[in-house]
């Protein structure tokens, strides 16, 4: 069983009196901010003048400064930028700023794990991973509640970093809910194997299969939309719930049947052998470097494939349907 940690284990005593520094104000970063701070603790924003995550940030009541300004004052500094433009913010801002005893925290382990900063030995490196997108991690906190963390600690330098990552949970929600223990290696390349096998990759594949594969036998595009993406959130749900059975529980004996025979027809064990080798190009750091090269080349790759899939019948068909449906308040890019 993994290590948990509660309110009693995390006392906010480690980060009393100083300040967090937090780079950059988007999903992750504006929920951390605010929960830092209405925790008591003092909070420092960097981001980018004239940005809309700036302005968010003044709405707030922040005071955004540069990364330098941000740094050079703080024991913790968490880093919410995206993957792909951390390490030259690290090497070009932060870096240069950093000074023996301070704190680097994390909420994914891609870019450490993966050697694309390296911190100092007298630095501390830490992370804390809510499991949960930002806006969920500021609503449940202001009901009193709160998302599951993980925490890891990837370098000591104080001897104080775990105490100092716990806090950081704890004053954004998470001991109310509990945190688990975990290391960089783990919290990365589970992250990313779910990413791309399941989560994103693996559903958005089988979802476009099946549709097509309706389309093409003549069935109409629209009823195929329904059958294969839209129902797929009354799925979700109940299992987010309750868990496979619970989603077996809710549904037709018809549909329970078909799920429990034909779905190993469907993930078969040569898809099981692709999962392993997609888990293999995860560990060795190959899809790291491939990704990392991809943005570094102008993520050509990226867009092509991105605007293949904007512009095919699935996504116009349901940009149509999803007209029809006022109640889900449809996000369209």
């Amino acid at each position: 069983m993994a290590k948990m940690y509660y309110e009693k284990d995390a006392p906010l005593a480690a980060l009393a009196g100083k300040t967090v520094a937090v780079i950059g104000y988007g999903s992750q970063g504006h929920a951390h901010s605010q929960n830092l701070r209405d925790s008591g603790i003092k909070v420092q924003i960097a981001e980018l003048p004239n940005t809309d995550n700036y302005k968010l940030a003044v709405e707030h009541g922040f005071k955004p400064t540069d990364i330098a300004g941000a740094v050079k004052g703080a024991a913790l500094i968490i880093v919410t930028l995206p993957d792909e433009v951390q390490s030259k913010v690290y090497e070009t801002q932060i870096a240069p700023n950093l000074k023996a005893g301070q704190t680097l925290g994390f909420c994914h382990g891609f870019n450490i794990h993966f050697g694309y900063i390296k911190p100092n030995k007298d630095i501390n490196v830490v992370m804390i991973a809510p499991k949960g997108p930002g806006h969920l991690v500021r609503s449940e906190y202001e009901k009193g509640g709160g998302v599951p963390n993980l925490v890891a600690v990837y370098q000591d330098a104080t001897g104080t970093a775990k105490q100092i990552a716990l806090a950081w949970a704890n004053g954004i929600g998470g001991a109310r809910a509990g945190i688990i223990e975990t290391t960089f290696k783990e919290e990365t390349e589970t992250d990313l194997f779910g990413e791309q096998v399941v989560l994103c990759g693996g559903l958005t594949a089988l979802i476009k299969a099946g549709f097509e594969t309706l389309v093409a036998a003549g069935y109409q595009p629209e009823i195929a939309y329904f059958e294969c993406m839209h129902e797929v959130k009354l799925i979700v749900d109940l299992m987010y719930q309750g868990g496979l059975s619970y989603m077996r529980y809710s549904i037709s004996n018809t549909a329970e049947y078909g799920d429990l025979t034909r779905g190993p027809r469907i993930v078969t064990d040569q898809t099981r052998g692709e999962m392993k080798k997609i888990l293999g190009e995860i560990t060795s750091g190959a899809f790291a470097k491939e990704w990392v090269n991809e943005y570094k080349g102008g993520m050509k790759n990226f867009n092509a494939l991105y605007q293949k899939d904007y512009n095919g019948q699935l996504e116009t068909v349901g940009r149509s349907l999803r007209k029809m449906m006022k109640w889900i308040k449809a996000k369209e890019v």
